[in-house]
């Protein structure tokens, strides 16, 4: 005889399994200290890269412009905003990574604690059905 609340059980098991399942299981294997930080090492990386590529683009479009100021000015004082504003840019997208690692970190686990707690459900039904079948 079919239950209701197991086919309701693993339909939600299903639903979680073929929408966030794999995601979700990935991101359970690791420590949340662990899984910030190494996606956190992702983006200072990314972050240095991007910033790297629009400077070189700023210098590439206003070429002239940035070889005047550099005369103008002393060098070290251009080199010190450059690497004041790329300090800036890479600690702010840090932070904006950090939160949003966090915050999906903790949507993952959540996600799996109803999952594992669907499935500790599903069990017990299996095991009640078996007990009133002998």
């Amino acid at each position: 005889m079919i239950s209701e609340q197991r086919v309701i059980l693993m339909s939600r098991l299903a639903m979680h399994e073929k929408k966030e399942g794999e995601e979700n299981k990935a991101i359970g294997t690791y420590f949340r200290s662990d899984y910030i930080s190494l996606r956190l090492i992702g983006s200072v990386i990314a972050s240095a890269l991007s910033f790297a590529l629009c400077f070189a683009l700023y210098v590439l479009y206003d070429s002239e412009a940035f070889i005047d100021s550099i005369y103008q000015s002393d060098a070290a004082g251009v080199i010190q905003k450059i690497v004041l504003y790329f300090a800036i840019f890479v600690i702010g997208y840090s932070l904006i990574s950090y939160i949003f690692f966090a915050v999906r970190y903790r949507k993952a686990r959540t996600r799996l604690k109803v999952y594992f707690n669907n499935l500790r459900r599903l069990q017990i039904l299996y095991q009640r059905e078996r007990k009133e079948r002998k």
